[in-house]
């Protein structure tokens, strides 16, 4: 029976590209291309200068060069992705330890390609990327809730469950380590630019125009939180619908996830509903593992709202106080998420979806006692 059960847990990590360890991080990236890729590698390894001495401005300036455009047009279907820097590019698949050897902690880690703003852009990534980590236990415990679900196993849902909340307050405990290895002047002022995409961009307001692949810009939105597949599939594990155009954007953010991956969501999204069996086992043991999973993720929810006023709201306003938007951005950046959504409204909304999803616990009767 055990055997079995590995081998089926076994199968889902394979079909949905999850390692048990690392979770949705890619395990051991490549950090070397063939020398046939040499002018690729090379630019990518010298981005963060070619940026800051304004010499990648003279090459690209609206317009992505055939002899960019089309190969990372081809080589990004090919990986089911858009033609963009994605969340899955910048954090999942971009680390390296500097000593094999060694454990994967802030440490001994670094950035496979970066962009300007030093120590707080390799921070960014690499607490992102541990975030990620933190998740890996909680994605197999959605997997041991679903398998659990099909022959109503309540014991074994109940325990998937616990790992989920376990997860997800570690994942809140990591995300802390944001505050000590990422300034928030640097982030805003720096960094976020380059992760803004080319939808809902001051600076390209039209999209990028691919050569040789379209005749018209083309609008992408660029890497963003609401890519993480893991925050998407407690989601849809634990039955929380987010609707109206929070509700559009989420699902439009599943485009710039790698295929298998949005796969499990969509896989998690069309089970028969967790949160109905719950309120009708009529399990106190069960609705309290469900509604600490929730609260957990409505606490992570929170804690990245505030976050973010921390590290968008407040140094934007700042800049704008003393009169020198930052890098000729003005001021849309200071309310619009990297991936092209109204920041604030759309984190609030998330939360408080999230803690609506809360079942509530009938009071007990004098006859149940």
């Amino acid at each position: 029976m055990e055997t079995n059960y590995r081998e089926t847990l076994q199968a889902d990590f394979d079909a949905f590209d999850i390692s048990e360890e690392l979770g949705f991080i890619l395990e051991e990236p490549l950090t070397h291309l063939p020398d046939y890729y040499r002018v690729w590698m090379d630019l990518a390894n010298n981005l963060a200068h070619l940026i800051e001495s304004r010499k990648l401005r003279d090459l690209v300036h609206k317009i992505l060069p055939k002899a960019l455009a089309w190969p990372y047009w081809l080589i990004s279907r090919r990986l089911g992705l858009p033609p963009i820097l994605t969340y899955a590019d910048s954090v999942l698949a971009n680390w390296k330890l500097k000593d094999p050897t060694g454990d994967m902690e802030i440490g001994n880690m670094d950035l496979i390609f970066s962009f300007p703003g030093g120590e707080s852009c390799r921070g960014f990534f690499m607490v992102s990327l541990l975030v990620e980590m933190a998740g890996s236990s909680g994605i197999t415990g959605a997997l041991e809730v679903m398998h659990a679900m099909k022959i109503s196993d309540l014991i074994g849902i109940q325990k998937g469950l616990i790992k989920v909340t376990q997860s997800l307050r570690k994942m809140k405990e990591t995300f802390q380590l944001m505050h000590n290895h990422v300034e928030p002047n640097a982030f805003h002022g720096t960094l976020r630019i380059f992760v803004s995409g080319w939808r809902d961009n001051p600076m390209l307001p039209r999209g990028l125009l691919y050569e040789g692949v379209s005749n018209e810009p083309i609008l992408l939105s660029g890497g963003s939180a609401a890519q993480s597949s893991a925050i998407q599939c407690f989601d849809a594990l634990l039955c929380i619908q987010h609707e109206g155009e929070t509700g559009a954007f989420l699902t439009r953010m599943r485009d710039y996830m790698p295929p298998a991956h949005r796969q499990l969501i969509e896989t998690l999204s069309v089970c028969p509903s967790l949160r109905d069996f719950i309120t009708t086992c009529s399990s106190s043991d069960l609705c309290q593992a469900y509604n600490s999973c929730v609260s957990a993720l409505v606490d992570l929810r929170s804690y990245h709202l505030n976050t973010v006023a921390k590290y968008v709201l407040v140094p934007g306003n700042r800049a704008i106080s003393m009169g020198c938007p930052l890098r000729g951005v003005g001021t849309a950046l200071n309310t619009t998420g990297t991936g092209g959504s109204d920041l604030m409204v759309f984190l609030k909304s998330v939360r408080n979806t999230t803690q609506r999803a809360l079942i509530l616990e009938r009071p007990t009767t004098s006859r149940e006692t």
